[in-house]
This record gives structure tokens, C-alpha cells and sequence, in this order.
């Protein structure tokens, strides 16, 4: 698949995204810091930062910074996976429960009686790990699903953000294969690759990724030199205003959850996404085979759709969708996007995104990935979700 990156106008290609960042940062709904980096298959080409890390200071945020990375975690997860089906100590199919047996014990929600009191079943069948990677395997999340909203708020479910074995322990949504949602299944991958591999999953991630990938700064704890160069996590009120929210993600969690639990920078994500468009390889190592990296890639979703995320909990997340009115599908660790995209991403192109407004894609095609950071909740963001999409436009664009 590696070949030579097709060729860009840099110089208009930089211009250009220096002035979407700007103009992020501008204006009654503006984003209160984003950084954002461009890389081909050899390295980055554009790295950008614009803004502050806090609104009412003036604390330049900068590349270096460090952001909660929420849900972009989850690729970095099913990475650890595939290693292990690489190596033959994972059956994709199998019941996850031979490897994680906590995930055997969980039952269908069937509903609420009149009580109020939710109603359960044995489900017909047990997830796989498959499933689990593309979010078929049961699971959702609360600020998504009404029924697991309602477990956090009428039954003080966990929210997955606590970090704590006991936001693992939730109903399965569906009978595994029935359809896709998205939802905590990477945390439970997470789990799969503990049990298999005997140590915690922030360890995998340094010894079998970030050491072949050349990645210091990406980490499930916020250690001691990340936080004077965190990025804070702001609210997004109806007006447009923005408040810092003090939220932090526990450090160091009781469980390292791979759906979301990652600190880091976007230039140690850049070398991820490298990573995806070089077949496997990093700066200091191969992280998978070619074979693998070209096995997981392709669409094992099927003809199941990936549908629109409807926002549950308007303070978490609003409606949102990439591509309204287009297909798209789930790889091992990306959505695919079936049809080429209105920013010129072409078909075939795998990405994602993480809950406080952090957009990446990957276009093993062209030979190019970018990633946009911003700390904004509710998701779907209207200011952050479309200074990404120009973003990704200018570099098309640029690309002619």
C-alpha cells in the first residue's frame, strides 16, 4: 500500500489552515484553544496552535500541549488487539468472555417495569471481540442511549468516565451482531487485552506502541509534567459562551479504559496516524504486519449501518453525524467513510473522533492524516466540528 504521497502546496496549504485556526478563535462562538497538525507518510508537514488553554487568561495554548483525548483513545486500543490476534493469542470470534469473564456475567436490557425497576434477560448469544471493535457487541453509552441514561440517573450507574470497574458493569443494549451503537465496547477490548496479556493496558500501550512509535507524551495517567501544559476541558451554554468546567479524567484511574482514558499531545497522535499510512511501521519498529494493518482496514461491518450519534444528555453532546446522507462502515479500529466526503476525503478513508470535539482522519490513498484538538463540551461542537471539516477541505484543496 505505501507508496509516495501525492503532492501538496505546502505554502498554500499552511496559509490556509493558519487562517481556519484563526478564525476558530474569533467570534461570539469561538473555541477557546485548537491545535491541529497535518502529517504525509515521512512527517508532519503543518502544525498549527491558536488561542488559549483557558478562557479569561492569557496562556497561549501551544502544539505541546497536552489534551484529554477521550475517544481517539479507542483506535490506539484495538491496536493492542490486533497484536494480539497477530500473534495468535486472540480469536476475534471467540466469546470475549474467554479472555475478559466479567463481560460473560452481563444480560439484556429488555426494558423498565411499572416500578421503574429495568428488566433483563440472558442474551442469545456472547460477544466476540469483533463485535466489540465495531461497536456490534451491545454496548452504548449514556449521553447516546435513553435507557443508559436512565440507569445512571433512576439506578446510579457509573458513568465510564469515573474510570471504576463498576461503570464496566452495565446491561448489554441488544443481542451481540443485531446492529451497530456506539458505546463502551473498546473498554471492555481493553479488558481483553489485560486478561491475555497479564498487565495493565497503559503498559501494553508503552512497551508493544509508543516505544516502536517513538511516543513519550501519551499516557491514562495525568502525570505530574503534563499538567502545566494541560489543555482545560470548557462548557458550551446556549449563547455561545464558554466556561471552564475544571474536569479531569481520575489519575491514575482504577481501571485504564480503552475507550477513552488517554492524555497526550496531537504530535505523539501524529505518529499514530503515521503509523496507519505506513503499513504498520513506526519510527523505531514495526507495530503490525502489513497483512494486518490491510486485514483491519477493510469493512467488517458488513451491511450494517453506522448511524447518526443523537445526544441524550445536551450538556455531553449534541445530535451529531459525519457525513449526514452518506455511507459509511467500521473497520477494526476506524469509521470508514464509504463515499467520498464534501471536504474531498476520498472513499475508503478511516477516522474518528473524541467527545470533547477532537477530529482525526487517516487517507492511506493520498498518503495523509490530520487531527484537530479542541476541549469543548457538548460534542458536536458547531464551531470546532466545522473549522475541522475546513480544515480537512484546505487540504484537499491544496492537493488540487
Amino acid at each position: 500500500m505505501t507508496s509516495v504521497s501525492q503532492a501538496i502546496d505546502r505554502t498554500a496549504f499552511g496559509s490556509a489552515a493558519d487562517a481556519v485556526l484563526a478564525a476558530a478563535t474569533e467570534g461570539d462562538a469561538r473555541v477557546p484553544g485548537v491545535v491541529a497538525m497535518v502529517t504525509d507518510r515521512s512527517g508532519n508537514l503543518y502544525e498549527g496552535a491558536a488561542g488559549v488553554r483557558r478562557v479569561g487568561t492569557d496562556d497561549a495554548i501551544t502544539t505541546d500541549d497536552v489534551f484529554a483525548l477521550f475517544s481517539t483513545t479507542k483506535a490506539i486500543t484495538a491496536t493492542a488487539a490486533l497484536q494480539l490476534v497477530e500473534a495468535g493469542r486472540l480469536d476475534l470470534d471467540a466469546p470475549a468472555a474467554e479472555y475478559a469473564p466479567k463481560i460473560g456475567e452481563l444480560q439484556v436490557l429488555e426494558g423498565f417495569d411499572d416500578a421503574g425497576n429495568p428488566v433483563q434477560r440472558a442474551p442469545r448469544s456472547q460477544p466476540t471481540t469483533r463485535q466489540l471493535l465495531t461497536h456490534t457487541g451491545g454496548f452504548g453509552y449514556d449521553f447516546f442511549d435513553v435507557n443508559y441514561c436512565r440507569l445512571a440517573v433512576e439506578h446510579g450507574q457509573p458513568s465510564v468516565i469515573t474510570a471504576t470497574a463498576a461503570a464496566l458493569d452495565t446491561p448489554l443494549l441488544f443481542d451481540p451482531g443485531e446492529r451497530w451503537q456506539y458505546g463502551s465496547n473498546l473498554d471492555w477490548v481493553g479488558q481483553v487485552v489485560e486478561g491475555i496479556v497479564g498487565d495493565r493496558l497503559g503498559k501494553v500501550f508503552a512497551d508493544k506502541i509508543f516505544a516502536p512509535l517513538g511516543i513519550e507524551n501519551l499516557s491514562f495517567e495525568l502525570r505530574a509534567d503534563f499538567r502545566p501544559r494541560l489543555a482545560q476541558i470548557h462548557s458550551r451554554a446556549d449563547d455561545g459562551s464558554l466556561t471552564p468546567m475544571d474536569l479531569e479524567l481520575p489519575s491514575p484511574p482504577e481501571v485504564d479504559m480503552g475507550g477513552h482514558g488517554l492524555y497526550g499531545t496531537v504530535g505523539d497522535y501524529m505518529k499514530f496516524i503515521r503509523m496507519w499510512l505506513n503499513d504498520g511501521a513506526g519510527e523505531n519498529g514495526r507495530v503490525l504486519a502489513e497483512s494486518t494493518v490491510e486485514m483491519a482496514l477493510r469493512n467488517h461491518l458488513g451491511d450494517l449501518p453506522v448511524t447518526a450519534l443523537p445526544g441524550v444528555i445536551p450538556s455531553l453532546s449534541n445530535d451529531a453525524e459525519f457525513f449526514p446522507g452518506q455511507s459509511k462502515s467500521w473497520s477494526l479500529p476506524f469509521m470508514i467513510n464509504n463515499e467520498k466526503a464534501p471536504t474531498g476525503r476520498p472513499a475508503g478513508a478511516q477516522g474518528w473522533a473524541g467527545l470533547a470535539n477532537l477530529f482525526y482522519w487517516i487517507d492511506r490513498e493520498n498518503g495523509y492524516g490530520g487531527y484537530w484538538a479542541t476541549q469543548i463540551l457538548p460534542f458536536g461542537d458547531p464551531t470546532s466540528f466545522t473549522r475541522y471539516l475546513e480544515l480537512e477541505t484546505a487540504l484537499y484543496d491544496a492537493l488540487g
